[in-house]
């Protein structure tokens, strides 16, 4: 592929985000939670690189295998999905959609994380939802909430109602649909689904053999501070050098 190279063109601080999302995917694909070509990644690029009246946005060049995403190749998008840079690549406008409703009704929205798994769209159809049967589904019931399928997610009328359901939740099950986390940044939203497709494999898991033993509710109400102690305050950032560390020595071209 001949990919423009952006290093030179754009903010440093608009780099350092592209390589970051750009091991983000990678890293997605690197566990397995891709969907082909399908579901996307997204990332606002701060006010300091936009400027104070622009939205701008980052999102995977539509056609590209997570794992051959690169910083140049990133697509920048405003609100409406329009290119705010040249790029040869297409933008999938109908896959943005869902990401536009959580950045237009979340000012904390650094990074939307969506995906396809079969675990997690599994769960994601059963009636009962996330059941508190693990370490991990403690912290995703600590900020869940829950989306109807309305079908193929391409409408602007949906977007009302994704976003009251979603409201200040973190983690989004989209029922019969997938998994989607909201994340301050791109380190806090791949922790966050790490945990979340952490909890609904264990709960597949769980539910193949014997009856299932219950968290008490009281340990989720003190999740909050439990997250904070497990990552010394730093949420996400507290595993991401780590998780870089292990792309680099697979890897290193996501960052070109």
């Amino acid at each position: 592929m001949n990919i423009p190279l952006l290093k030179e063109t754009v903010n440093p601080e608009e780099w350092q985000l592209r390589c970051d999302l750009a091991a983000c995917y990678r890293l997605v694909a690197l566990y397995g939670w891709s969907d082909l070509v399908f579901t996307h990644i997204s990332a606002k690029l701060p006010t300091s690189v936009s400027g104070p009246d622009a939205h701008h946005f980052l999102i995977n060049p539509y056609g590209l295998m997570f794992d051959e995403i690169t910083a140049s190749s990133l697509v920048k998008v405003d609100e409406k999905c329009n290119k705010v840079i040249e790029s040869p690549f297409p933008v999938n406008p109908a896959g943005f959609v869902i990401h536009n409703a959580v950045h237009e009704a979340r000012e904390d929205a650094g990074c939307v994380i969506h995906t396809h798994t079969r675990a997690g769209v599994a769960v994601s159809a059963q009636k009962a939802g996330i059941l508190p049967i693990s370490q991990q589904s403690t912290f995703v019931l600590g900020s869940l909430a829950y989306h109807d399928y309305e079908g193929v997610a391409f409408r602007d009328d949906e977007k009302p109602r994704l976003q009251a359901d979603l409201g200040q939740a973190n983690f989004l099950m989209l029922r019969n649909h997938g998994l989607l986390v909201v994340g301050k940044t791109i380190a806090d939203a791949f922790l966050s689904m790490y945990i979340f497709e952490s909890t609904c494999s264990i709960q597949l898991g769980a539910q193949a053999g014997g009856e299932l033993t219950l968290v008490n509710p009281l340990i989720v109400k003190g999740v909050a501070e439990a997250m904070r102690v497990q990552t010394s305050g730093m949420g996400g950032a507290f595993a991401w050098p780590a998780l870089i560390r292990k792309l680099e020595r697979l890897d290193q071209s996501y960052k070109t």
